[in-house]
């Protein structure tokens, strides 16, 4: 029960200890999605999801993020909100108790599609994700919230991506990495790139609008470190203080013309047609503990990662390099 203090009204507490609205909830920190996508993954009306949905809404965890017209229709697509990810310790047990796998930790494209193609097959073990930054998914997989955390940690005394912080964060454990893939990572643009930005420098030297990460995730710590090495404050940077939770989030805010710029992952830009500049490439690791890794549902998930239908999936998105998915390696 300890847990609970972190509910920070009576109503929401009680809102989150009806099932029905928790699973909403839970779906909705896996991804965003529309009235009729929770209603079929529920198997309910959709004037049943809405009821719940607009109970959430009114205390603050879940929001209306984006709207589509189809043929005059529209479309509305909803999200946790941040303060949402703030209860992790009482909405991701649930799911587990399901026997599901719950992933916590980094955004990335091609996770989003691993745990789509795991929900979908009837041989694979449901694989739910809770974005919250690299960083404290490490640390929720310590505190005992999901099975597995993904990240791109990138450490910079020894130029070795994750297992450094692993190390450091789970010392005297045996602890295994999997790796998802390797993915590019750069400056997203308007298409044309009409300020003509080529590197981190022009953000402030051009005046670029900008949209960042939150504090915590791979891609703002690799950020931050940049330009401390390159001598430039933060200060410097319009919208540096602006901050979204998902790659997704960075493109959507760069082609809707509500920022110039923002630091992400190239499938991200391309799914947008957004103008994209390269600047690095990273390993993207599951990591979990050892007996995690034993387990059969686990081991499910490798499998459905070294499939050929995930994997040509992942290599249309653009800018993923799949030639160590599925590579293992434990540390303690």
């Amino acid at each position: 029960m300890d847990n609970l203090h972190r509910l920070e009204t009576l109503e929401q507490m009680r809102l989150l200890s009806d099932e029905r609205r928790l699973v909403i909830l839970q779906r909705l920190m896996a991804a965003p999605a529309t009235l009729s996508q929770l209603g079929e993954a529920m198997g309910k009306h959709a004037a049943w999801v809405r009821h719940h949905l607009t109970r959430l809404e009114q205390v603050g965890l879940v929001e209306l993020c984006a709207t589509r017209d189809i043929g005059g229709f529209v479309e509305k697509y909803y999200r946790a909100t941040s303060r949402a990810f703030s209860f992790s310790a009482l909405i991701t047990p649930a799911l587990a108790d399901g026997g599901a796998l719950v992933v916590v930790g980094s955004h990335d494209l091609a996770l989003e599609i691993l745990a789509q193609m795991c929900r979908d097959s009837a041989e694979t073990a449901d694989l739910w994700v809770v974005p919250m930054g690299s960083l404290d998914g490490l640390i929720s997989l310590r505190q005992g919230l999901g099975q597995i955390a993904a990240c791109h940690l990138l450490d910079q005394e020894t130029g070795e991506y994750n297992a450094p912080y692993v190390t450091r964060l789970f010392p005297g454990e045996r602890m295994v990495l999997l790796t998802l893939c390797r993915r590019e990572q750069g400056l997203m643009t308007a298409p044309g790139n009409p300020l003509g930005i080529q590197r981190l420098e022009d953000l402030a030297e051009k005046g670029a609008r900008f949209v960042n990460r939150g504090r915590g995730s791979g891609t703002r710590l690799w950020l931050d470190q940049a330009l401390r090495r390159l001598g430039i404050s933060a200060d410097r940077i319009v919208g540096y203080d602006d901050e979204v939770a998902t790659h997704t989030e960075v493109a959507a805010r760069v082609a809707e013309g509500e920022a110039d710029c923002g630091l992400g992952i190239k499938a991200a830009a391309a799914a947008r047609g957004l103008g994209f500049v390269s600047l690095f490439h990273e390993r993207f690791d599951l990591v979990m503990r050892a007996q995690r890794w034993d387990a059969p549902e686990t081991k499910s998930v490798a499998e459905m990662i070294a499939s050929d239908a995930f994997q040509e999936r992942i290599l249309g998105l653009g800018g993923y390099d799949l030639s160590e998915a599925g590579r293992v390696q434990t540390v303690e």
